[in-house]
Order: structure tokens, then C-alpha cells, then sequence
């Protein structure tokens, strides 16, 4: 057995004169779709594969479909003679555009045998042996140079025995480690400065391993936390030498990582015996190496040789490049993708210190991943469009950073001292390239949200936003929602519970129970449902803490509603309300217990006429007043016919269900109405704490959220409803019938009903493997939310793949232990569901149509807009800009577009 190593995203051409058995060797070892015959695409431009005068326009749709799979990220087999060396340099040409790794396969059979073959087959019958005979010359001619052609791997299979035994061994690019999910600590330019990262890895909890001369040799964390260097470990500082020594016993060791710097770069050609001017730092490594080992300066200089362009980490979510990299070079390898990594992109001027003025990709940059990277110093960690810069000039007088992943938090240590001058002082006006800043990431932009979007969510992988969808919410976003700076969250839509068969019922506790049962969910909490408006309250402690952490100069807060529009007309009135919350926030000592200068929670604003007066006008008691003005018509009519004697009984009887059930309506919406003056009449029932500084407390258990409400409420029950609630546990079959019964009572007061959720936050259900409810839609289900490498990604020659055993299973966004399971079922009384679904929606043959209801598109989307709220909720607390905590709101409000069912 033969093995032929091709990397996944690498461009294979096919090399052998006709009748080798290129087809038949592509067929068997890669799939259909991936291999793009010259026979085939000269079919499909002239009806006739052996249409020679068709080959010109036939390559050139060849070139055309083999360039956009590259440009998806998709290896190709090019199946055709490519005997001559034009033709190969064709598509040398086209894998380099896209930089992917060009793998040259040559079948070489005997002449006699290629012959036979095209003898036996029709549609080659007519070629001469002398056809053969060129292409085996031509074949053979270009063999020893094909590598001088550029292709990266050449496997040459002589005979058919050995054609015949080759397997295709499957390896991924020395840059593809999506495998490692971490958690990793990224760590900025070193530039020689031992102590320093000594320092910073003990603060990072790293244990210093050392040797008999007391020399730092190695790091390990004991939680194994893996380091990840961005480059430029060498040079300007007191100790190359130790630096070295110490990182590369970390990688050695398989604690650490690091990819190559273009001062690492450097120093390589150096100490191979380049001409290389010795400035920026490079004499002081040169020296300081010297008097070392020989052996050690041997080592060093493998391992900085073997240094690779970038990293992808984490199932792509990560990527480490000394420079950065655009989102379409990530996970590709080329000439050109090292050097992007290495140094950036120049814009070819200089800027006033001589210095190069790189382009600022980050900028531009609107890639899934974040990038991490160093290259250019700068004063201040500051995230730009999902990429931050760890170069913080600790040569220079500053700080090393690095940065803790996932939990993206920084980490800095000071310079012991300036030991290398600065060509460039240090601004905090600089970033990437020494460009200066061109966007300030307070700033939104059309681009951000316009056209066909994908989300990345931490919890349920990418979501993905129509066209269409976008421009609804656009239009809601710019002409009727708050100050942009307020708005954080907004509130996901919530899933109804399947469908009741008992008699007289659509929703029952029942089936929203047997959900999280078939979860593997036993411990649930079941809340009162309040028939109110959805508002979210931000209450800010003081003026000055809503300046410092919103930017904004007026206001203590803001109230908004589900489509993020403000709640009150009148701004008086919003700061009104919001005093109250403030004054029973510190009443109940949450600000100091949370240590916030804000609060966000999630609430419902009684009565309902106080925010939908017009939709009860319109829609509800318009229904109502209809219904007895014609039924009062009607019963007069009936009532003239019997005085004639005619039979009107049955009619009348149906007449009169009608008018109890008309009634029945109207007293159903009225309990959720009365007048409001002010705030007299206002309640407020809160019901989540949903974040405070530096904190996402919406993924914490109920309980604990309950527990903070209850307090909040008893520091103004004038204003605060509370929310009643029960624990229920699944496996006591007596605990769910109390809760059966508490609903039915609360339901039977003409209560709204009630919310099961699971007391904890971010559930994670039964993996995909084992049966799941059809109507559930998982991480990946629906076009543009599964998880799976960037379709755009680009590549090239410079990084070698990784060999095939030590490949492992790709990572996916679906989380481990299963998918997310809905964070809340509502589940809804007979009464209040008669406002949704009409006066007479009790009656059997209504009732027997309603059970029919579709509730797959419901629940995705109520899964979908949770994970994306707890995403924009994330960004934020962690610092990120907020055109990022942006995306994921928007994308909640984009999504409420889709054709749903309203009445769900």
C-alpha cells in the first residue's frame, strides 16, 4: 500500500498521458464533486467530450469552476493529461491566487498499456499510438522539474501495481489546529525581555521550570492553560537567548505555541550566512547569542526557522498572527500569507520617521474570528472589530500583554525599564500598521448590518440573517429605537409549549414538562406569566456613571420595548420610573452586592393598555363591541321569528353560546386594563437580572436571579410586582402535579398563565446522536447557522500540512453534552389564549383546526434570538465595541421579521 499525503485544501492535478487511468484513480479516491474533468467541461461547451476544436473554451471553464472552489475553500482534483508544461503552469498559477498548496499526482503507466486501454474504449479508438508516445515524451521531459514549477508535492506512482495499491492518506495544514479549543493565553512581543515574561507568566499562573544553572527552561500551567506567543521573541531586548530558551522548552513541551515574527525572521537568514543589515535590535540578538552553546545556537535557529505563518484555534474561532491576517487568508498558506502575517500590508509610503505605513486591515476586518496579534506597539489594549493587538512596547518602556482565551480578559505587566530607544515614540492615537484610527468603534456603520448577514454565537454557533430581514429592522432601527448607546439587549421571543390534546385545552403543563423530561431537564422553575408589555429596564446608579460607562450626557437609564423603542413618549416620565428602580436598587444594596454602576433587567410593564391602548382599541375591543352589536341584532331577529312561530331553538342556542363566549373575550382583555395617571396605576414585575459591569448574570441559575428580584420588590411594593413561582422536580411525579395545579388555579383567576424554565442558565440537552422532538432546531439545522469552516478562507505554499496520524476530530460549534435547549416554554390558560385566537376558539371543531399549529419555526427562532441577546450581553460586558454588541441585537431585531406565526 502506497500512501500519497494531500493536504484537505490543497488544488491536485492530475498528470499522465491518455490512458493512464487519471479518471479511474480520481474516482476511487476522492468524491464526485471534487474532481473537474477537461472531458467533462469539454462536453458541456460542445456537446462532445472529444470535441478538440471545443479545449480552449473548455479550459477555460475548467479554470473558472477549479477557481471558485478554491476561493470556497474546497480542495479540487484537476483531471487531465497536463503533460505539457503550460498547461501546468496554468494552475500553479490559479492554486497561488488563492493560496493553496498545488499537489501534483503523475500516473505513469507503460506506453503498451495506455494504448491497449484507448484501443478498448470507443470514443479514444481513433487516437494513434504516436499520440501516446508525445504525451509519454512530453510526460517524462518535464518530471525532475515539477517542483522547480511549483508544485509543493509531487508523488510520482509508477505502473499499474502501484497505481493500483496507492491510498490516499487525508492531512491538514501545519496552521489548522482547530482541534486545540484551549484555553489559551495569548502573549505580545517579547523582544527579549526575560524577566518580564517570567514575570507575566507567574501572574498568568504559570510554574517556572528551571535547570541547574537556575535558567528558566520550561512553563506549565496547572489548570493546562496553553501559551501562545505572536512572534518577534528576539532582538532590542537584554536576553534573546533566555527568551528563547524558555519558549522554546514551553513548545517543546507541548505547553506553549508560537508563530513566527518577522524579527524571528531576521535573525534566521542571519545566522544562515544572509546579508542582512544588523539594525532594529538584530546585533544585540547576534551578540548575545555568541556567547552561547554552539548546540544551543543550532537549536535556535531550527526552531525559529520552523516557525509557522498564523494559527487557527479553537474550531476557527481563534487565529494568532504576528501581524494579523485577513479573514480570507486564515487557514490558508502561501508566500503571500506569510508575509501578510509577518509584516502586515504596506500601503507603500513611509511616514515621517522612515518607517513603513502599514494598511489597517483591522478596520476593514468583519471576520467571525478573533485575531489576535502584535507587530505594531501600542499604549492601550483596544479592541478593533473583533482583532486586538498585544504589542505593548515592553522593550520599549511599556507593558507585555497578553490576553486570557476565552475568557478575554488582560493581562500586563510594566517594563522593568526602557531598554531599547523607540524609533517611533509610543501614541495611543496609533493601531494597527502605525496608521492612525479611522473608525471609532463607538461608531456604527450601514455596512455592519446591511445585506445577508451570519452571527457568531458562543451557544448556539452562527446564526444567519436574510437580506430582507435586515432591511425590516433597519427601517425600525433608524427611525423609531432609543439612543443606540442605551440599547444593549433586546429580549428574545419565547417558545409555546407543544400542543394539548386534552379536551378544552391547547396549551397544559403537561407538554411543556414532557419537553425538558425528553432534554434530560428535572430541575425546573415555574413563573408566573404577567399579562403586561415586555420592557427592559437600564437604570444607571447616577448621571455620571450612565456618562462614564454609555457615553451619554443625558438621561440616568432608559426603558425600551421588545422592537427596542422607547417605552414612554415622555422622557419625564421614563426617569420618573426609572428613580423609583434606582432608589430600590440601593435600598435593596444590589449596586454594591454586584459591584455595578448599572442594572439591567428584564420586566413586564402593567397594565397592558398602558403601552398597547391602540392595539386594544383596533384589534380586541373593536372584536368585542362587533361581536355584541351583531349578536343583540341577530337575538332580536330570532326573537320577532318565535312570536311568528317559527322553530328558532337551535339557532337561538348557538346564539346565545356565542354571546357567553363574546363576553368571555371582553372580560378576558379587561382584566389587563385600567387607568394609569403618571405613575399611579403603573407596576412594574421584574422578573431577570440580566447583566451589571463586567458581568452577564442572565447565565446564572433562576434561583439566584429570584432571590435578587424579591429584594429589589421588597424595597418598593407600591411600584414591583412580584412574581410568583414554584420549583418543580421532574423526577417527583407529586411536584409536578402541584405545579399543574398551581397553574390551573392561577389560570382559573383569569391569570395569563405561566414560564418553565430550567433553574439553570444554558442548558445543553441531549446530544444530536440520540432522538430529539423534529420541531427543535439545533445549532446548524437551518442555512447559515451550523457551524464549519469559513467558505471564503485563502492559502498558498509556505506551511507544510501536519502528518496524517496526528490529525484529530474537527471541533463544531454544538456544544459538548448536546445542543441548547430552550431557556423558557410558555405555557398559556384557556382564557387568555381566547384574546389570541378569537372569542369562539374553545369551540370542538375550532379547537380541532388550532391543534394543527406549526410550532418548529417558533421555537428556532426563539432559540436563535436567546442566543444571540446572551451574545450582545457577553460583548458588552467584556468591553467590545459596540458595533459588535450591535451585530447580535440587530440580528434579534432582524429576526422577529420572519414569517411566524404572531399568535405563537
Amino acid at each position: 500500500m502506497n500512501d500519497v499525503a494531500v493536504p484537505d485544501l490543497c488544488l491536485v492535478v492530475l498528470i499522465g498521458c491518455t490512458g493512464s487511468g487519471k479518471s479511474t484513480f480520481a474516482r476511487t479516491h476522492f468524491p464526485p464533486t471534487s474532481v473537474i474533468s477537461s472531458d467533462f467541461c469539454r462536453g458541456l461547451v460542445s456537446d462532445d467530450e472529444n470535441d478538440q476544436a471545443a479545449t480552449p473554451e473548455a479550459f477555460t471553464l475548467l479554470h473558472h469552476i477549479v477557481g471558485v472552489r478554491l476561493r470556497r475553500g474546497l480542495r479540487t482534483v484537476v483531471d487531465a493529461t497536463n503533460v505539457q508544461p503550460g498547461a501546468r503552469k496554468e494552475l500553479v498559477a490559479l492554486a497561488r491566487a488563492h493560496d493553496v498548496l498545488p499537489v501534483a499526482i503523475v500516473l505513469d503507466v507503460p506506453d503498451s498499456i495506455c494504448a491497449q486501454r484507448n484501443s478498448n474504449r470507443l470514443d479514444r479508438a481513433a487516437l494513434g499510438a504516436h499520440v501516446v508516445h508525445r504525451q509519454q515524451r512530453e510526460l517524462r521531459r518535464g518530471l525532475r522539474g515539477l517542483e522547480r514549477e511549483g508544485f509543493r508535492r509531487v508523488h510520482t506512482l509508477r505502473g499499474v501495481e502501484e497505481i493500483a495499491g496507492a491510498r490516499i492518506v487525508d492531512e491538514r495544514l501545519w496552521t489548522d489546529r482547530r482541534d486545540l479549543a484551549g484555553p489559551f493565553d495569548v502573549i505580545g512581543d517579547v523582544h527579549g525581555c526575560r524577566s518580564e515574561l517570567e514575570t507575566l507568566l507567574g501572574v498568568l499562573g504559570y510554574r517556572l521550570e528551571r535547570d541547574a544553572a537556575g535558567r528558566a527552561v520550561g512553563a506549565r500551567h496547572p489548570a493546562g492553560r496553553t501559551a501562545v506567543f505572536v512572534g518577534d521573541l528576539v532582538d532590542r531586548g537584554p536576553d534573546t537567548p533566555g527568551v528563547l530558551r524558555l519558549v522554546m522548552g514551553m513548545v517543546r513541551a507541548g505547553d506553549a505555541l508560537c508563530v513566527t515574527g518577522n524579527h524571528e525572521n531576521k535573525l534566521v537568514r542571519a545566522l544562515g550566512g544572509k546579508k542582512v543589515n544588523p539594525t532594529h535590535g538584530l546585533a544585540e540578538s547576534l551578540a548575545q547569542l555568541e556567547a552561547e552553546d554552539p548546540r544551543f545556537r543550532a537549536a535556535a535557529l531550527d526552531f525559529c526557522r520552523g516557525l509557522i505563518s498564523h494559527y487557527v484555534l479553537d474550531g476557527g474561532r481563534l487565529v494568532v498572527a504576528h501581524a494579523g491576517l485577513k479573514e480570507e487568508y486564515h487557514g490558508r498558506s502561501s508566500g503571500r500569507v506569510r508575509s501578510f502575517a509577518m509584516y502586515g500590508e504596506s500601503t507603500g509610503e513611509t511616514d515621517s520617521y522612515g518607517l513603513p505605513v502599514r494598511y489597517p486591515w483591522a478596520e476593514d476586518y468583519r471576520g467571525r474570528a478573533i485575531v489576535l496579534y502584535g507587530h505594531t506597539p501600542v499604549t492601550d489594549l483596544r479592541w478593533v472589530n473583533n482583532t486586538l493587538c498585544l504589542d505593548t512596547g515592553v522593550v520599549f518602556g511599556g507593558r507585555l500583554s497578553a490576553l486570557r482565551y476565552p475568557e478575554r480578559q488582560p493581562v500586563s505587566v510594566p517594563a522593568e525599564q526602557v531598554w531599547y530607544e523607540p524609533v517611533r515614540p509610543l501614541t495611543p492615537a496609533e493601531e494597527p500598521g502605525g496608521a492612525p484610527v479611522q473608525r471609532d468603534p463607538a461608531i456604527l456603520d450601514l455596512d455592519d448590518v446591511i445585506g445577508r448577514r451570519v452571527v457568531e454565537t458562543r451557544h448556539h454557533g452562527r446564526v444567519g440573517i436574510a437580506a430582507e430581514n435586515a432591511g425590516a429592522a433597519l427601517e425600525v432601527m433608524s427611525r423609531f429605537a432609543v439612543d443606540p448607546r442605551w440599547l444593549i439587549y433586546l429580549p428574545p421571543t419565547m417558545a409555546p409549549c407543544a400542543t394539548s390534546e386534552l379536551p378544552g385545552y391547547l396549551e397544559h403543563p403537561a407538554q411543556a414538562f414532557a419537553y425538558f423530561r425528553g432534554e434530560g431537564v428535572t430541575r425546573l422553575v415555574c413563573q408566573e406569566k404577567h399579562m403586561g408589555s415586555r420592557a427592559v429596564v437600564l437604570v444607571a446608579r447616577s448621571a455620571a456613571a450612565a456618562r462614564e460607562r454609555f457615553g451619554v450626557d443625558h438621561g440616568t437609564g432608559m426603558i425600551y420595548t421588545r422592537t427596542g423603542r422607547p417605552f414612554f413618549d415622555d422622557p419625564d416620565r421614563t426617569e420618573a420610573l426609572l428613580a423609583r428602580v434606582r432608589t430600590a436598587a440601593e435600598t435593596a444594596g444590589l449596586f454594591d452586592e454586584l459591584g455595578t454602576g448599572w442594572l439591567l433587567l428584564d420586566t413586564e410593564l402593567m397594565p397592558w393598555s398602558a403601552k398597547a391602548q391602540q392595539l386594544l382599541r383596533d384589534q380586541y375591543a373593536a372584536v368585542g363591541a362587533a361581536g355584541r352589536a351583531s349578536l343583540d341584532a341577530a337575538t332580536e331577529v330570532l326573537a320577532a321569528a318565535a312570536t311568528r312561530g317559527q322553530e328558532v331553538g337551535p339557532l337561538r342556542d348557538r346564539m346565545a353560546g356565542r354571546a357567553t363566549d363574546i363576553a368571555a373575550f371582553t372580560r378576558a382583555y379587561g382584566r389587563y386594563c385600567w387607568p394609569v395617571e403618571g405613575l399611579t396605576g403603573l407596576r412594574l414585575a421584574p422578573f431577570g437580572v440580566l447583566a451589571g459591569e463586567g458581568n452577564c448574570y442572565a447565565v446564572h441559575d433562576h434561583h439566584r436571579q429570584l432571590q435578587l428580584i424579591d429584594r429589589l420588590v421588597a424595597a418598593d411594593p407600591a411600584l414591583l410586582a412580584p412574581t410568583g413561582r414554584m420549583t418543580v422536580d421532574l423526577t417527583d411525579p407529586s411536584s409536578e402535579a402541584a405545579a399543574t395545579a398551581w397553574w390551573t388555579t392561577l389560570t382559573g383567576a383569569g391569570g395569563e398563565g405561566m414560564v418553565v424554565k430550567p433553574v439553570d442558565a444554558l442548558v445543553h440537552g441531549v446530544p444530536k446522536s440520540r432522538p430529539r422532538d423534529p420541531d427543535i432546531t439545533a445549532a446548524g439545522d437551518l442555512a447559515g447557522t451550523g457551524d464549519g469552516w469559513p467558505g471564503n478562507a485563502a492559502p498558498g505554499h509556505a506551511d507544510e500540512p501536519l502528518p496524517a496520524e496526528t490529525r484529530r476530530d474537527q471541533v463544531t460549534s454544538q456544544a459538548p453534552g448536546g445542543r441548547l435547549v430552550q431557556p423558557g416554554v410558555k405555557c398559556r390558560g384557556p382564557e387568555y389564549l381566547r384574546i389570541i385566537y378569537g372569542p369562539e376558539y374553545l369551540r370542538e371543531d375550532n379547537l380541532r383546526r388550532l391543534r394543527n399549529r406549526g410550532l418548529g419555526r417558533k421555537r428556532s427562532m426563539a432559540l436563535r434570538e436567546y442566543a444571540l441577546g446572551i451574545e450582545a450581553l457577553e460583548r458588552f460586558v467584556s468591553g467590545e465595541p459596540l458595533w459588535r454588541v450591535h451585530e447580535a441585537v440587530f440580528a434579534v431585531l432582524a429576526l422577529e421579521s420572519e414569517p411566524v406565526d404572531p399568535r405563537l
